[in-house]
């Protein structure tokens, strides 16, 4: 009773409108004053916002914000574009397929998902409705290549699930490189069969000369240098993601100043941004703290875990049921506040049925990817559909079939887990 209570506060303040920060360490707190009282309260309360905002880890989320900040300042995603367009632009539909090229080069140097989005919006949408391409494709595409900075280190999702978890985040880090080309393959196979179907969604692109296609790829070689210098000190053991994330941002400002788009204006305005959001995930992340001490304390994990593993069905049937959770409850959740409200319970469940956690928090991320295109809440869609002014209606339309096409990915994945494990057990320790 005393845990449903604690719920039932949780999901109202939800309901509300709450703040999540504010509705996790809320009902945390009301929980542990009637399980333990004041003393016991006051205690965790007095100690847990300074034991987890000291964390060293934390540092890498607003170092990596701040560079996905930079990359945004620097207009990059346009030169990425330009690239990905002279080299397979000419094919029918490949304004489209070099959209998701452009979504996972973005997302290799920026982890924020809805800046992909909003960049990727005002630089591509308008060059394939220029072409004739059917609006509603060209946003599908737009909206779900944005989700790959989830996924394709530097992933923010990623690292927290890695701080909620204890789990290695530089593991996580690289797991999400080969599930992330996969994800990026997939949009392209789902767009080339959309056109081979009806034609008449996308004309074929002009003809580029070899010299315009490696002239095209001048712009992006520091792009290519930041994220090997991000992701590939991380894999060699180089650095630590913390270290990384430091480099990953001054690279990023670096290449802000070489696109003489950084001025002092555009500058303090990335900081402040990034500051907003650093914050936020560090209240997010103390809120979730308090409500976890309640549930560890009121032994509900240990419970939970022990009902699981007395259920007579095989492993992957409550993991497929775990999942199928992750995607409903995207429709209505914030991904940030999946990831707290469901790790520190479900993990333990996952680790006892003996599945290995850094494929766990991957396919997390990916099952939150769909979190973020699908209605209700779909805020990839909302960001398309504000810097285009398209319908949002088309553009929920333009996602269905990738949607299908992510549920065919994670079923890879869960067939075959080495795809996200064999990486990141070649690293450099």
């Amino acid at each position: 009773m005393l845990v449903a209570t604690a719920i039932a506060i949780l999901f109202v303040m939800l309901v509300l409108g709450a703040p999540v920060a504010l509705a996790l360490a809320v009902s945390g707190a009301v929980g542990l004053y009637l399980f333990g009282g004041t003393n016991m309260l006051f205690g965790i309360l007095a100690t847990t916002p300074l034991t987890k905002a000291s964390s060293y880890e934390l540092i890498t989320i607003p170092m990596f914000i701040l560079m996905a900040e930079f990359v945004v300042i620097s207009r990059v995603a346009d030169d990425l574009f330009d690239a990905a367009a002279a080299w397979i632009g000419r094919l029918r539909g490949g304004l489209a397929m070099a959209t998701a090229v452009a979504g996972a080069g973005f997302g290799a140097i920026s982890g924020s998902s809805t800046a992909a989005a909003a960049t990727l919006s005002s630089t591509t949408i308008p060059a394939m409705l220029r072409q004739g391409y059917e609006p509603r494709l060209a946003a599908g595409v737009v909206a779900i290549s944005g989700t790959l900075a989830m996924l394709i280190p530097p992933s923010i999702a990623l690292i927290l699930f890695g701080i909620i978890a204890d789990v290695s985040v530089g593991d996580l880090l690289i797991g999400g490189i080969i599930p992330g080309v996969i994800v990026t393959l997939a949009i392209i196979l789902t767009v080339a069969f959309l056109v081979w179907q009806d034609p008449g969604r996308a004309p074929m692109g002009r003809r580029y000369t070899m010299r315009e296609k490696f002239a095209g790829l001048r712009p992006v070689w520091p792009l290519l240098l930041l994220f090997f210098l991000v992701t590939g000190t991380i894999y060699t053991g180089i650095a630590t993601p913390t270290e990384a994330s430091g480099i990953g941002a001054f690279g990023a400002l670096l290449i802000a100043l070489r696109a003489r788009t950084l001025t002092f204006g555009t500058a303090r305005a990335a900081v402040l941004r990034a500051a907003e959001a650093s914050s936020m995930i560090l209240l997010i992340i103390i809120g979730a703290h308090i409500f976890g001490y309640f549930f560890t304390l009121t032994r509900t994990t240990h419970d939970i875990v022990a009902f699981v593993g007395a259920l007579d069905v095989a492993p992957w049937v409550i993991l497929v049921l775990i999942l199928c959770g992750y995607i409903i409850l995207g429709f209505f959740m914030d991904q940030i506040a999946i990831l707290i409200l469901t790790v520190p319970v479900v993990l333990p469940v996952v680790l006892a049925l003996g599945f290995d956690p850094v494929w766990f928090g991957v396919m997390v991320v990916i099952t939150a990817e769909l979190g973020m295109v699908t209605p209700p809440l779909g805020m990839n869609a909302f960001v398309v559909a504000r810097f285009t002014r398209r319908p949002l209606g088309e553009i929920f339309a333009g996602i269905v079939p990738h949607f299908w096409a992510h549920l065919l990915v994670i079923a890879l994945l869960v067939l075959v887990p080495e795809l996200v494990t064999w990486l990141p057990s070649t690293m450099g320790r």
